[in-house]
């Protein structure tokens, strides 16, 4: 098990910024990462971050997000900006050990005015 504990989410205007952490308990040296889910629609890649800082984003999320993490920390963050209403969703924290993905409990963000 790979407990992992997200916070930052809240509600935000549109325009907005929000910065989302995952902690994970104890020394995470694997891929780890975001997703969302929207009401009524399927979970999705947000963005993710290798051990060595290789990241990668969805087409949503490219220019407007930043994912990062701190080693030392066990800790990934996701600083969103622009937010958009289409941004509304809960986000999950992952850590991909390659045969398990571990997922946090999640964090709703909402953005609307």
């Amino acid at each position: 098990q790979v407990p992992l504990v997200e916070s930052g989410g809240g509600l935000v205007q549109p325009g907005g910024s929000v910065r989302l952490s995952c902690a994970a308990s104890g020394r995470i040296r694997v891929t780890m990462g975001w997703y969302r889910q929207a009401p009524g629609a399927q979970r999705e890649l947000v963005a993710t971050v290798t051990n060595v800082g290789i990241t990668n984003y969805a087409d949503s999320a490219k220019g407007r997000f930043l994912i990062s993490r701190d080693n030392v920390k066990n800790t990934v963050y996701l600083q969103m900006n622009s937010l958009k209403p289409e941004d509304t969703a809960v986000y999950y924290c992952i850590a991909d050990l390659g045969t398990t993905v571990y997922w946090g409990q999640g964090t709703q963000v909402t953005v609307s005015s």
